[in-house]
């Protein structure tokens, strides 16, 4: 499945299996190629990316520090290609969660309507709260960044055209004069540069289309193909090869590393913040080519064949006291 890796040649696209992308220099530290497929990637409490298939690469986000998966901030996908969900609503709870007490706009809510972009919310600009509702479409930017156009701002559920004036409304102050840092604001057009709006793990790439497919914003990075039927049918996983990688206490040369989904569900549920109790829980082994494939369960489950225990100085001092149960056994 996993063709031989080369160093000066471009690797595979996953979805494909054809040769993508261009050599890359000999100089300078190797990269970290990143593969995944059906993987729910968790971006701190309130917020989630579901990714279908991507192929890229794991790029450092300091010079001299290792990517690392216990500090998401450490770095950033880099997609060159694949297709990644954001639900709408994760969006709505997560911009609630991270707009400052005084920004005028709150209790968001994003749903999709047809190829529009709908968000309603509470303005307080004036002395009473009044209902604001923003239609929108939605695209991509050649710098990776989404945009959205507003064409038409609805106050109490009414066309507003005329009555803008009166009220002095406008995209400004909706989202404040000082919005959240990612968002810039030109006129009726908003945009959005997810790396700097959203929580790590950071993921960047050249858009090339953005649509709506209830219940989710669905992404298109470097003109992919998005046959559902088709990739549902691999396994869950996120692989990691080249480069130098550090996770738990393992610093990992030359990577090799496969994190498997355990469980039978649709996603794999990667949370970086606790993906530890996963390892702690799954089963985790060594391939022929010194490569290591950990496989792993949901985070509210625990597989079978596990103890989930560390052995003792006094184990080791008695050779007579059994294998833990989890250990497989050679007859």
């Amino acid at each position: 499945m996993w063709p031989e890796r080369n160093r000066n040649a471009a690797g595979p696209a996953l979805y494909t299996g054809s040769e993508v992308g261009a050599a890359r220099p000999a100089a300078g530290p190797a990269p970290t190629t990143v593969y995944a497929h059906n993987l729910r990637l968790r971006k701190g409490p309130t917020f989630r990316v579901y990714i279908r298939w991507i192929r890229g690469e794991m790029q450092a986000t300091h010079a001299g520090i290792h990517p690392s998966l216990d500090d998401p901030k450490s770095f950033i996908f880099v997609i060159e290609k694949g297709v990644v969900h954001v639900n709408l609503g994760d969006i709505g709870n997560y911009l609630n969660s991270a707009i400052p007490a005084k920004f005028p706009f709150r209790n968001i809510a994003v749903t999709g309507d047809d190829e529009q972009v709908r968000v309603t919310g509470m303005l307080h600009k004036w002395m009473m709260p009044l209902p604001v509702e923003l239609l929108s479409t939605v695209s991509s930017t050649p710098d990776g960044r989404l945009h959205l156009h507003v064409t038409k701002i609805n106050v109490l559920k009414m066309p507003v055209k005329l009555l803008m004036r009166a009220l002095h409304i406008e995209i400004a102050d909706v989202m404040g004069q000082a919005p959240l840092n990612g968002i810039e604001i030109s006129g009726s057009d908003l945009y959005f540069d997810t790396p700097k709006l959203l929580p790590p793990p950071y993921i960047r790439g050249q858009l090339t289309n953005v649509n709506v497919t209830r219940p989710d914003l669905v992404l298109i990075y470097g003109n992919s193909r998005n046959d559902e039927t088709r990739l549902a049918q691999w396994h869950n996983f996120l692989k990691l090869t080249g480069g130098t990688i550090d996770f738990a206490k393992v610093t990992m040369h030359d990577a090799d590393l496969t994190l498997i989904d355990a469980s039978d569900d649709p996603w794999f549920d990667l949370d970086l913040v606790n993906y530890k109790a996963q390892l702690v829980n799954g089963y985790s082994r060594m391939t022929p080519q010194l490569g290591v494939e950990m496989f792993m369960p949901d985070l509210d489950k625990q597989l079978a064949n596990t103890s989930g225990k560390s052995i003792t100085l006094d184990w080791l001092r008695n050779r007579d006291t059994t294998l833990p149960p989890d250990v497989p056994v050679k007859k």
